[in-house]
């Protein structure tokens, strides 16, 4: 997998884990849901995705939507 699709499929991942949780734990945890939708807002604007970075660093190939080392 390249790095659009970890990154993508991490994202959706922790929303639906965290919705669990705020579901049958606790409220509380609606916040990591926010967190995530907020970082992948800006992610859309700014071309930065921290976790993109981190598994770039890591070796995971790039993708066409998250290239941590280009310029735009």
């Amino acid at each position: 997998m390249n790095l659009d699709r970890v990154v993508l499929a991490f994202g959706g991942a922790v929303v639906l884990v965290s919705v669990l949780l705020a579901v049958y734990v606790n409220l509380n945890w609606l916040w990591l849901t926010g967190f995530v939708g907020l970082n992948l807002l800006q992610a859309s604007f700014t071309g930065f995705c921290p976790l993109a970075s981190i598994l770039a660093k890591f070796g995971v190939s790039a993708g066409s939507a998250f290239n941590p080392g280009a310029k735009s």
